[in-house]
Protein backbone atom coordinates (compact mmCIF):
# COMPACT_ATOMS: atom_id res chain seq x y z
CA UNK A 1 0.00 0.00 0.00
CA UNK A 2 1.31 3.35 -0.64
CA UNK A 3 1.13 5.65 1.98
CA UNK A 4 1.72 9.21 0.46
CA UNK A 5 4.15 11.91 0.73
CA UNK A 6 5.01 12.88 4.32
CA UNK A 7 4.77 16.40 4.61
CA UNK A 8 6.37 19.23 6.98
CA UNK A 9 4.51 22.55 7.94
CA UNK A 10 6.67 25.64 7.66
CA UNK A 11 6.01 28.78 9.08
CA UNK A 12 8.38 32.30 7.62
CA UNK A 13 6.05 34.55 9.25
CA UNK A 14 9.01 37.90 10.87
CA UNK A 15 7.84 40.42 13.18
CA UNK A 16 8.71 42.78 10.14
CA UNK A 17 5.39 41.01 8.28
CA UNK A 18 3.04 42.64 10.84
CA UNK A 19 4.89 45.39 11.96
CA UNK A 20 2.37 47.95 10.11
CA UNK A 21 -0.26 46.15 11.24
CA UNK A 22 0.63 46.98 14.66
CA UNK A 23 1.82 50.77 14.12
CA UNK A 24 -2.03 51.08 12.70
CA UNK A 25 -3.62 49.02 15.57
CA UNK A 26 -1.32 51.68 17.81
CA UNK A 27 -2.70 54.32 15.94
CA UNK A 28 -6.12 53.70 16.06
CA UNK A 29 -5.72 53.45 19.97
CA UNK A 30 -3.79 56.47 19.98
CA UNK A 31 -6.86 58.72 17.80
CA UNK A 32 -9.58 57.22 20.06
CA UNK A 33 -8.33 57.90 22.94
CA UNK A 34 -7.43 61.78 21.81
CA UNK A 35 -11.11 61.97 20.67
CA UNK A 36 -12.03 60.47 24.27
CA UNK A 37 -10.32 63.41 26.08
CA UNK A 38 -11.32 65.74 23.76
CA UNK A 39 -14.62 64.82 24.53
CA UNK A 40 -14.50 64.53 28.45
CA UNK A 41 -14.46 68.45 28.37
CA UNK A 42 -17.89 68.46 27.29
CA UNK A 43 -21.39 68.27 28.95
CA UNK A 44 -21.90 64.68 28.38
CA UNK A 45 -18.27 62.48 29.31
CA UNK A 46 -20.35 59.34 28.78
CA UNK A 47 -19.95 60.58 24.66
CA UNK A 48 -16.55 60.20 25.22
CA UNK A 49 -16.58 56.37 26.89
CA UNK A 50 -18.69 55.46 24.36
CA UNK A 51 -17.13 56.79 21.23
CA UNK A 52 -13.59 55.10 22.88
CA UNK A 53 -15.46 51.61 23.32
CA UNK A 54 -17.32 52.00 19.33
CA UNK A 55 -14.04 52.29 17.87
CA UNK A 56 -11.98 49.77 19.71
CA UNK A 57 -14.63 47.41 19.54
CA UNK A 58 -15.48 48.27 15.67
CA UNK A 59 -11.59 47.87 14.83
CA UNK A 60 -10.53 45.00 16.39
CA UNK A 61 -12.44 42.31 13.82
CA UNK A 62 -10.61 44.40 10.84
CA UNK A 63 -7.31 44.11 13.22
CA UNK A 64 -7.79 40.26 13.60
CA UNK A 65 -8.63 39.74 10.23
CA UNK A 66 -5.62 41.55 9.34
CA UNK A 67 -3.66 38.69 11.51
CA UNK A 68 -4.88 36.14 10.84
CA UNK A 69 -4.84 36.66 6.84
CA UNK A 70 -1.57 37.25 7.25
CA UNK A 71 -0.62 34.53 9.23
CA UNK A 72 -1.94 32.22 6.62
CA UNK A 73 -0.18 33.48 4.18
CA UNK A 74 3.06 32.51 5.69
CA UNK A 75 2.48 29.20 6.27
CA UNK A 76 4.04 26.30 3.96
CA UNK A 77 3.22 22.46 3.26
CA UNK A 78 6.74 21.43 1.74
CA UNK A 79 7.53 17.69 1.12
CA UNK A 80 9.53 15.72 3.42
CA UNK A 81 12.43 13.98 2.20
CA UNK A 82 12.71 10.42 2.59
CA UNK A 83 15.78 9.03 3.85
Amino acid sequence: MNVGIPYKLRCDLAFGDIYFQVLAWMAVIFISLAAGLALMGSSRPVFALVGVGLILVLSLPFLLFAFVTTLLNHIHLEPQESN
